[in-house]
């Protein structure tokens, strides 16, 4: 089962995506493709498939794509082969990918279990941003115009089928487990009746 979580920059999408990894058995996380250069905390082939624009042109040229869209100036996308590779063991695929890719994968893989993380407010999320202390003002600001015209894509892209508030990070963890687990139950159950 492939499972897409999204969420704003600031909501604790990574956090919660690698609880999951950790919580539900048989999950797996799906390794982007980026044409963004690679950091020295980067692990190539764990964090993310660095790739040469020309070689990830070629890949979209291909079909090799479940997903891809621009970010900050660099392209990330999801190839389609890993994928198949997990879901034909069984394994839960876990994606953290924005609200385009997200979109994306809605119009070709419509059994795709897609959840969007929601901060409990504006000013929550704002505050978030800031307290990061990563960027400037002007950065954080763009941040944050991005990220409510996310949210706002995400409610009318009909993309989702649930969303989940990130207002106590165990909470909200327990929750998407036991979204994903009654999704696996449901399906487990169409599959033997």
């Amino acid at each position: 089962m492939m499972v897409v979580i999204s969420g704003p920059s600031g909501v604790g999408k990574s956090t919660v995506v690698h609880e999951l990894l950790e919580r539900i058995p048989g999950a797996c996380f799906s390794i982007s493709a980026t044409t963004r250069p690679s950091t020295r905390a980067d692990r190539p082939g764990k964090d993310y498939h660095f790739l040469s624009a020309e070689e990830f042109q070629r890949h979209v040229d291909a079909g090799d794509f479940l997903e891809h869209a621009v970010y900050a100036g660099n392209r990330y996308g999801t190839l389609i082969a890993p994928i198949r590779e997990q879901l034909a063991q069984s394994r839960i695929v876990i994606l953290d990918i924005d609200v385009q890719g997200g979109v994306q994968i809605h119009n070709k893989m419509r059994d795709a279990l897609a959840i969007f993380i929601l901060p409990p407010s504006n000013e929550a999320l704002l505050e978030r941003l800031r307290s990061r202390k990563r960027e400037s003002e002007e950065i954080i600001q763009m941040r944050y115009r991005e990220a409510r015209r996310e949210i706002e894509q995400a409610h009318s892209s009909g993309a989702y089928n649930e969303f989940v508030i990130n207002d106590d990070l165990e909470r909200a963890i327990t929750e998407i487990e036991s979204i994903v687990a009654n999704e696996q139950a449901r399906r487990s159950q169409l599959n033997t009746g």
